[in-house]
């Protein structure tokens, strides 16, 4: 049985819980979340100690691979609706640059053309100056999707570092040609 699908989630204030038709559904003060379990998993909500308690109905091996799984996005769903959830990359290069146009992302990282990316609903992304792209979203999975999509534009490279990371990331360097002697 899953150590961590035991847990019970907590439930901050103003968040509300609605379990309904095999749904749940998740609201609090930045926006509304919607989820529904596989099945062989129970979810209930405990109103009296504020918190989720998310069960296993077997003990099959798709089940229990499940539970903890559930429980987790569970949580996510509930620091999502609370705190929100970000994501800043950086431009490394010269010549390297982001902008938001409308409702896209706009990148020039040293290739012949301007990338485009077309940003989803539901989530904000800015750029605070040109070398940084910051993506906000309630929902985790949205978040660190699209912000691993604009990085596979143009991965930092290993010689010179160039290219699109995730902030504080460490590309691992990679000596150039040596010079015989």
């Amino acid at each position: 049985m899953s150590r961590l699908g035991k847990k019970p989630v907590a439930v901050p204030g103003g968040v509300k819980v609605n379990l309904a038709d095999g749904m749940i559904t998740i609201e609090g003060p930045l926006g509304k979340l919607e989820y529904r379990p596989p099945s062989g998993i129970a979810v209930a909500h405990d109103e009296e100690n504020q918190q989720i308690v998310v069960s296993a109905l077997d003990q099959e091996r798709q089940t229990r691979a499940f539970h903890g799984l559930v429980r987790s996005l569970v949580r996510n769903m509930i620091v999502g609706v609370t705190q929100g959830y970000e994501k800043k990359l950086e431009l490394q290069g010269v010549g390297y640059i982001a902008a938001i146009q409308g409702s896209q992302l706009q990148l020039r990282v040293g290739l012949a053309n301007e990338l485009h990316k077309e940003i989803p609903p539901g989530l904000t992304v800015t750029c605070p100056d040109q070398q940084h792209v910051l993506v906000k979203g309630i929902d985790k999975q949205q978040v660190t999707q699209f912000a691993a999509e604009v990085r596979a534009l143009r991965k930092a490279e290993p010689y010179k570092g160039k290219g699109i990371r995730y902030d504080g990331e460490a590309v691992r360097r990679k000596q150039g040609k040596v010079m015989a002697k």
